[in-house]
């Protein structure tokens, strides 16, 4: 079985360098052919939602925007499902492709043989 990646990020525009790190390193794993699943937490999960990639900046960083492009084109994004309802976020309010999914599910993708979890 091939190894798969798991990144949980948990802050936003709060946290700009760490919540790049976790876009930068899961976007270079999809274009290095990994499967992965970048779960998005906290104030992150506002880039679930249509042009909020758009209006994040960090110097000398790529876009998050296209990061998130590059992880929608071979991984999988998911809003967690507290952090949503708190931002009274729905599934109509996403991105296409990207899901709203709970503790559970994420608990089954990274205890799954062959995972690497992240947390950032």
């Amino acid at each position: 079985m091939a190894r798969s990646m798991v990144i949980k990020v948990t802050a936003g525009a709060d946290a700009p360098e760490r919540c790049n790190q976790a876009f930068t390193v899961a976007a270079a794993a999809v274009a290095s052919g990994v499967p992965v699943s970048l779960w998005l937490t906290g104030e992150s999960s506002w880039f679930g939602v249509p042009g909020r990639a758009k209006e994040f900046t960090l110097p000398h960083a790529t876009p998050l925007a296209d990061l998130l492009d590059v992880v929608l084109t071979g991984g999988r994004v998911t809003v967690c499902t507290q952090c949503a309802a708190r931002r009274e976020i729905g599934p109509d309010d996403l991105i296409e492709g990207v899901r709203i999914a709970g503790a559970p599910t994420f608990v089954e993708e990274v205890l799954g043989e062959g995972v690497q979890a992240l947390v950032y």
